[in-house]
């Protein structure tokens, strides 16, 4: 049954009366998926999150669903605003496998707590080149049956690999700012849209700190490619409907490759991160002494 009636977090009491047998994040959880020998399902999210209260709507109030994930599954439900550090280690799985990440995070690990597979958003029914909730769970519950020593495999890479980018913050501080800045703008220029700036394809974000990544390694080096990509990425977000006209501010992200279609959630961390990128981009283009293009100079004017 679901255990979530007594947690505290708003987030959890959301969840307390799905028909999935939810578990706070708590020792009798794992116990049971030690003793079972079930993958354990943990789905992270937080109270405001739109797209945790979709899927909950589409598929954790689904009586079908839910039959399927307390079939095959230990169930766990996390509120990232109570446990931080969970949100941080499982986030940190899910970009190493799919170079993105977000909410609601779904991640599936083995019985003692390592990640094999992590995910976002699934809809209901598959669609945009992803798989349906149903058919993912379906999928991994095959995996875990009949191909278990791969999932096991795959689960010791990864954690890993989350092991060594963690130790690494425990470098000296020499060593941690010691920057390959060309490899890392080769890295996102492998990301860059071309057409629409930003990197990658939809939903599209931001990406703040690339971008002031990449106004950082023009004044290093004096790439113009970095500047353009930077400067066409911000024209395009300006331009487009991510920009809030009439209220102020940017949307989180664009739901288009084009950044047409906003998601209409405002958050304070990432307009507080666009007036500095903005501010830096606004310098460049009044220093006489960098060449820019008209439109590059109408955006210093916007």
């Amino acid at each position: 049954m679901n255990q979530l009636q007594h947690e505290s977090s708003p987030y959890l009491q959301q969840h307390a009366h799905n028909p999935v047998h939810w578990y706070a994040w708590k020792p009798e959880a794992l116990e049971r998926a030690k003793e079972e020998q079930k993958p354990i399902l943990v789905s992270i999210g937080y109270s405001t999150c739109h797209w945790c209260h979709v899927m909950e709507r589409e598929s954790f109030e689904n009586e079908a669903v839910a039959a399927i994930m307390n079939r095959h599954f230990v169930c766990i439900k996390v509120d990232r605003e109570e446990r931080p550090d969970v949100d941080a280690i499982y986030m940190e799985a899910c970009q190493l496998l799919t170079g993105g990440g977000g909410w609601p995070l779904n991640c599936f690990l083995t019985p003692d707590g390592k990640p094999f597979y992590a995910g976002t958003y699934f809809p209901p029914q598959p669609a945009h080149s992803r798989p349906s909730w149903t058919q993912l769970l379906m999928y991994l519950a095959d995996i875990w049956e009949n191909q278990r020593d791969a999932a096991l495999e795959q689960a010791e890479r990864l954690t890993s690999r989350i092991h060594d980018s963690g130790t690494a913050l425990l470098k000296p501080v020499s060593e941690q700012t010691a920057i390959n800045w060309r490899e890392v703008f080769s890295n996102l220029q492998n990301q860059f849209d071309p057409v629409e700036g930003g990197f990658g394809g939809a939903p599209k974000f931001p990406s703040t700190m690339a971008i002031q990544l990449l106004l950082e390694y023009y004044a290093i080096y004096r790439d113009p490619q970095a500047l353009d990509h930077a400067l066409l990425s911000i024209e395009k977000m300006i331009s487009g409907g991510i920009n809030d006209q009439l209220g102020g501010g940017f949307a989180r992200y664009a739901t288009d490759r084009a950044w047409l279609v906003p998601h209409f959630e405002k958050m304070l961390y990432d307009n507080a991160l666009l007036v500095g990128v903005l501010s830096e981009a606004y310098k460049l283009l009044k220093d006489p002494n960098i060449p820019s293009t008209p439109n590059q100079q109408q955006l210093a004017e916007v």
